[in-house]
């Protein structure tokens, strides 16, 4: 008797793993056959870029914000005042990353500053100027794709605010679903943009 226990203690063993591989399988495999979700991208604007030309060498700081914007996910503000992010799309990087390659890119499409770039980019600059991401989504209740940023100037050596600026920018969002929702939250964003450089150059 005891030797036949024996023998069928690993036989059980064996059933268990064999049927706990064929679930983790079939779990995988039901993730695997989702849909990639779609990707879009934020644009650096190019015309309408109007400022004061500025000698000064500035720096753009990766912008802080809330854990909830700080992903790759399409954020939705629910009409019950919660926050969802969209499953079906996300954007082409990190939402803060993606808003500090932009708005570089928006001050050299400007060609206002004489030198623009990132802290650790062996640049000395005069300023550097800081952000936060207030909101960036779709408000269901409204209907608009609502882009707030806060700026701050700062001294590069002090470390003095020299100014600083809340902006916002609101663009219909149409039927508030599919691309309409990044293409909405685009144009906000450029026209941002726009306002923010005009505003730095301004004041460097």
């Amino acid at each position: 008797m005891r030797d036949r226990r024996k023998k069928a203690a690993p036989r059980r063993r064996g059933i268990v793993c064999a049927g706990f591989a064929l679930g983790l399988a079939a779990l995988l495999g039901g993730c695997a056959s989702g849909a990639a979700p779609t990707t879009y991208d934020l644009t650096a604007p190019r015309e309408a870029l109007s400022a004061r030309r500025s000698g000064a060498l500035l720096v753009v700081a990766e912008p802080q914000t809330l854990q909830a914007f700080d992903s790759d996910r399409v954020i939705v503000r629910t009409r019950e005042g919660g926050i969802a992010a969209l499953p079906e799309m996300q954007w082409a990087d990190r939402l803060p990353r993606l808003i500090q390659t932009r708005l570089i890119q928006t001050f050299e499409n400007a060609s206002r500053i004489t030198a623009i770039g990132r802290p650790g980019d062996r640049l000395v600059p005069a300023a550097q100027l800081n952000s936060e991401i207030r909101t960036f989504a779709l408000d269901e209740r409204t209907g608009e794709a609502v882009v707030e940023i806060s700026v701050k100037i700062v001294n590069d050596r002090s470390g003095r605010i020299l100014a600083g600026q809340v902006f916002t920018s609101r663009v219909p969002a149409g039927a508030g679903s599919g691309a309409a929702v990044p293409a909405a939250l685009d144009l906000a964003t450029q026209a941002l943009l726009r306002d923010v450089v005009r505003w730095t150059s301004a004041r460097i």
